[in-house]
């Protein structure tokens, strides 16, 4: 079986062969993997009225277990945006009515976000839709290359995420 990366290797490999090009084969694939899974989970998220923001930031308030609320700033280290930007999507999503913001009773100056019962019907139903394109994507592999697949990626993953601070939450 050839993919596309197969012809681009076999052209640099032609073009420079003074170049190990070895690195391409993994993160040229991953690469284009990642465009293949951002188109299908935008076409996800589009049939769930969602935009790709307003997916994370209701999937990180459901992740979190009942009662399913966070602190602005919580949620701005989970999905790696600014203060501002952070409080301009849960001003939007407060609008839309799939979060509210109450007062933080650990922090008299403090809010937590909580999501909406619309909210969690809406991040539920997108969730389950993009777990369903997504099986569909990994069914020509078998169960046992995808966790093989799963903990290769981590190894690789893992000291990436860590970065030179140590872990990130």
């Amino acid at each position: 079986m050839r993919d596309e990366v197969d012809g681009l290797i076999e052209a640099w490999r032609s073009e420079r062969p003074d170049v190990d090009v070895t690195p391409l084969e993994v993160f040229s694939r991953v690469s284009r993997l990642s465009r293949h899974l951002d188109r299908a989970r935008r076409t996800v998220f589009i049939e769930h009225s969602l935009e790709p923001w307003e997916f994370d930031v209701l999937a990180e308030l459901r992740r979190s277990g009942p009662p399913y609320e966070l602190s602005p700033g919580k949620l701005l280290r989970a999905t790696l945006v600014t203060s501002g930007t952070m409080t301009n999507r849960v001003d939007r999503l407060t609008t839309a009515g799939l979060v509210r913001r109450r007062p933080d009773p650990g922090d008299k100056r403090g809010v937590l976000v909580r999501l909406t019962e619309r909210g969690a019907e809406r991040i539920d139903a997108a969730m389950a839709s993009l777990i369903s394109y997504e099986e569909t994507l990994l069914a020509p592999m078998p169960t046992q290359d995808r966790e093989q697949l799963a903990s290769l990626l981590r190894s690789l993953l893992a000291p990436l995420d860590r970065g030179p601070e140590g872990p990130r939450s």
